[in-house]
């Protein structure tokens, strides 16, 4: 039985697999495209311990919110020909909607969520073994507040979403709070405030900061002065209170969340790969 360049499309579009692991398996199964994708799925099988090794650099991003809670997964693959399929998509969008349905908090609990008949971790297997690619659902993100806002930024116009944020606030400006998320995925903070970095970081920074200092000569008067600064330099770039508001750099983001008054209680951040 022969096929045509639309029946290698359409294993393509079912399948998210290689052009000619379709063309392969089409020539398998005799031109027939539902046994062409039972062909993918059997030999995907078989290549799954071969596959654990490969790294996986590319994926999206999902997001979901349910009343106080945010959740959002980051699921991974090798090519981004895959992270844009359609059938890689969706797997993402219904592990979202399991891990929400099911209140998973860590990635364990999130691939033994239910998912049509399956546990997520047997969909991944399933999918994977389809698409000829190692997949894992490497990140989950939870936040809780009184309200979430949730980000999704794409790197790229052609691919999905690659970098996500969860911000977790109180107060009735939505739209401030929002504009604090595209921050986050613009400039990476690492903490919420400078409470929230580690004193043997702090320490850490300090002493590279004095000894960077006498390196360079400076009076050993000034030395506690140029520590500290240089040490709010790093506070500045790591610790969203403390940075410069991306839409107004006059203003820090503090300064603009307290004139709005929203209180930020958490957030999350995901980038691809990352």
């Amino acid at each position: 039985m022969s096929y045509t360049a639309a029946d290698v499309k359409a294993l393509r579009d079912k399948s998210g697999a290689g052009m000619m692991d379709c063309k392969a398996a089409l020539d398998e199964a005799g031109g027939d495209v539902d046994k062409a994708l039972e062909v993918l799925r059997l030999k995907g099988l078989k290549g799954v311990t071969k596959r654990e090794g490969r790294t996986t650099t590319n994926g999206l991003v999902v997001a979901r919110v349910a009343g106080g809670t945010g959740y959002m997964i980051e699921l991974a693959c090798e090519t981004d020909f895959v992270a844009k399929a359609d059938k890689f998509v969706a797997l993402a969008e219904n592990i979202a909607d399991a891990v929400v349905a099911a209140g998973a908090k860590t990635v364990e609990a999130a691939l033994g969520a239910s998912v049509n008949g399956k546990t997520v971790s047997e969909a991944i297997t399933d999918e994977a073994a389809i698409m000829g690619e190692k997949v894992e659902l490497r990140k989950l993100v939870v936040v809780e507040g009184d309200k979430v806002d949730a980000y999704l930024h794409r790197t790229s116009k052609d691919l999905p979403p690659q970098v996500g944020v969860l911000v977790a606030y109180s107060g009735a400006d939505d739209a401030t709070a929002h504009d604090v998320a595209v921050h986050i995925a613009a400039y990476s903070p690492t903490a919420l405030n400078r409470d929230e970095i580690d004193a043997e970081v702090i320490a850490t920074e300090r002493r590279i900061a004095e000894e960077t200092a006498r390196n360079e000569g400076k009076p050993e008067a000034a030395l506690t002065k140029i520590v500290e600064g240089r040490l709010v330099g790093y506070f500045k770039e790591n610790v969203l209170l403390d940075q410069d508001f991306a839409k107004d750099s006059k203003q820090t983001v503090g300064k603009v969340l307290e004139n709005a008054g929203v209180t930020v209680s958490g957030f999350g951040r995901i980038r691809v790969g990352a």
